[in-house]
């Protein structure tokens, strides 16, 4: 089937509708017309069709000329009795022009009269304009030539095809129509940065068009582009499927309305009709199976982190009819790896590469100023700061558009110590999903040992802290907290500024009040404050000095929770032989001049010394 050529303007027309149905009413509005408007409705594409009956000679009313406008598709049903409404003339007339200044595609479809009838006004088409020419002369010119150009396009004629059964002619249309709108539809992502590849590999492990059913899981970090992948990717596809549903935020949406609510709405999704309120969960499931094992769909579950939400949503490749694909996305890897349901492959997310990354900087904070080498260096030092994360670079270019290039440096120098709560919020959301003794776990991480050997020194002292890590740190690894890189802990910058930020929380001038003291100057600072100060919050302290710094220790009596202790440098005075801490398991001392500790037996699981101590014994 062909169909008019769009012109140029069209790719940036923005349209309210998909498909505008032009039809007789009295002919096939309960029965042709009907049935297609159902079909088209359940296959996702948006279509305005009137129900109002216009009187013979009353004019087409201004929604009606702003709704073909605003159409796609114009798809035009002529029926036996359809020239003799004038509203209907009228419509195809605008639908005709829109062909032209608006690059609108025509379809027509011939219901029970031949082309040659409308082009040349011929039958019921004759009789209806003997009326016109006595009603209407001054349209009826500008209606012949809209049935003839109409007529000239190749359409549909439904008793010519699938030996005239209605329902599977309808199927056609609804299919070709749909096809049409994927080639010609402007993606709502095509500004996006560096989506198409993305998309495209996607694409590539969905394998549209084969067999069976297949489920595939994006993992990455938060902020990373998991939706915004999903939802492009959704765009693109979804037409070629029976029903599709995009279902967003679940781990938040199933808190909050419960999973039965989320099942509801994916049968109303995909079925696009009004489903009986689900009461349980395990209805809910026999309900999805029961209603779509035989449709191929398409459904996105969009930020899942508990596998009982998986399980009650695509609980298995069975649950949907042949054709159909699943696209999950989760920050917990954990939860598209287990056995059942197991997605058959997991996608990767991939952040910016530096070029990509500067692009989308630059699209929210433009660099078109009087000083653009200035601004040019700072981009940089925000691209770099934002290490590939799209919702970095995007909080931080909305944040810094319009602003001059003091602001500008102003704001970058803050982000050191301080970064965006928006980011931190949402990159937050992985953290606050794990147990107390996990987030202590990464906390460490995060504040100590990032770029360290994953060792058995190191293993053997987070254990000793009560924190578990062999599968402590399988559960940062699956949340995409953490990284192993060539043996070494690793993760995204922004997450380790997230930790750091954590720790610091409502006090970040005041290091006596942080679980874990890092920051050379802050260690300085607890050192220098008096006996009487309170230092029960501080659970590790590391400290490094140069060789002529000699620093006193915090009065120990007060350091009462203290887990470790890494000391690198000389003390100012002994160490302390009444040291208390009942928690501290791991003491760490290097280049230190005391020969003697404490006097006594105190047991530490871990305890490395200089050479001046093992020597002396």
């Amino acid at each position: 089937m062909a169909s008019s050529s769009s012109s140029p303007a069209f790719s940036s027309q923005s349209w309210n509708h998909d498909v505008f149905l032009s039809f007789r009413g009295e002919d096939t509005r309960k029965t042709f017309v009907d049935h297609l408007y159902t079909a088209l409705v359940q296959k996702g594409i948006y279509t305005y069709k009137d129900d109002e009956t216009l009187p013979r000679g009353e004019l087409i009313n201004p929604s009606l000329m702003k709704a073909i406008e605003e159409s796609q598709i114009g798809v035009i049903v002529f029926s036996e009795n359809y020239a003799d409404s004038s509203w209907c003339l009228d419509e195809l007339a605008h639908i005709m022009k829109c062909k032209d200044t608006r690059g609108q595609i025509v379809i027509p479809i011939f219901y029970g009269v031949d082309p040659s009838e409308v082009r040349k006004q011929k039958q019921k088409y004759g009789e209806a304009f003997v009326k016109h020419e006595l009603e209407n002369k001054t349209k009826v010119e500008s209606w012949r030539k809209a049935l003839v150009d109409a007529s000239n396009i190749s359409g549909w004629e439904p008793k010519h095809i699938a030996n005239g059964h209605e329902s599977k002619v309808i199927i056609e249309i609804v299919e070709k129509i749909s096809q049409r709108l994927q080639l010609v539809s402007p993606s709502a992502n095509a500004n996006l940065i560096g989506i198409a590849s993305r998309v495209q590999s996607l694409k590539l492990k969905l394998q549209i068009g084969s067999g069976g059913v297949r489920m595939i899981g994006i993992w990455g970090v938060g902020g990373g582009g998991k939706t915004t992948l999903a939802s492009s990717v959704y765009e693109e596809i979804s037409r070629k499927f029976d029903g599709c549903c995009f279902l967003e935020n679940i781990w938040e949406e199933s808190s909050k309305k419960g999973l039965e609510e989320l099942q509801q709405k994916i049968l109303y999704g995909v079925l696009r009709e009004k489903i009986v309120q689900v009461e349980r969960v395990e209805e809910g499931k026999h309900m999805i199976k029961h209603r779509l094992c035989r449709r191929k769909v398409l459904i996105v579950l969009d930020d899942v982190d508990q596998l009982d939400q998986l399980k009650a949503l695509a609980g298995s490749h069975d649950w949907f009819g042949e054709g159909s694909r699943i696209i999950i996305t989760t920050r917990d890897v954990h939860v598209i790896s287990t056995t059942a349901p197991r997605v058959d492959e997991i996608h990767n997310i991939s952040l910016l590469n530096d070029d990509e990354a500067m692009e989308l900087f630059c699209k929210h904070a433009p660099c078109g100023h009087k000083h653009k080498k200035d601004y040019e260096l700072l981009s940089k030092s925000v691209v770099s700061y934002a290490g590939g994360l799209p919702l970095a670079l995007t909080v931080l270019g909305c944040f810094l558009c319009g602003k001059d290039i003091n602001e500008w440096r102003s704001a970058i120098a803050r982000l050191k110590d301080i970064p965006d709560t928006n980011i931190v919020e949402k990159l937050k959301i992985s953290f606050d999903g794990l147990t107390p003794v996990e987030k202590e776990l990464f906390l460490d991480i995060a504040c100590f040992f990032r770029g360290q050997y994953k060792n058995e020194g190191i293993m053997a002292m987070l254990d000793a802290c009560g924190f578990y890590p062999v599968i402590g740190i399988k559960v940062l690894l699956e949340k995409a907290l953490i990284t192993i890189s060539d043996g070494r802990f690793d993760m995204h910058d922004l997450l380790q500024e997230m930790g750091r930020y954590i720790v610091r929380g409502e006090h970040p001038e005041n290091p006596e009040k942080h679980s874990r003291v890092w920051k050379k100057e802050d260690v300085l600072k607890i050192c220098a404050m008096d006996a009487t100060k309170e230092l029960d919050m501080v659970k590790a302290v590391r400290f490094e000095c140069n060789s002529y710094d000699l620093v006193e220790l915090p009065s120990v009596a007060n350091l009462k929770n203290l887990r470790w202790i890494d000391w690198r440098g000389d003390l100012a005075s002994p160490f302390p032989t009444n040291f208390p801490p009942k928690n501290l398991c791991c003491l760490i001392l290097d280049d230190i001049s005391q020969k003697r500790l404490w006097r006594g037996y105190k047991v530490i699981l871990i305890l490395y010394l200089n050479n001046k101590l093992k020597q002396s014994g």
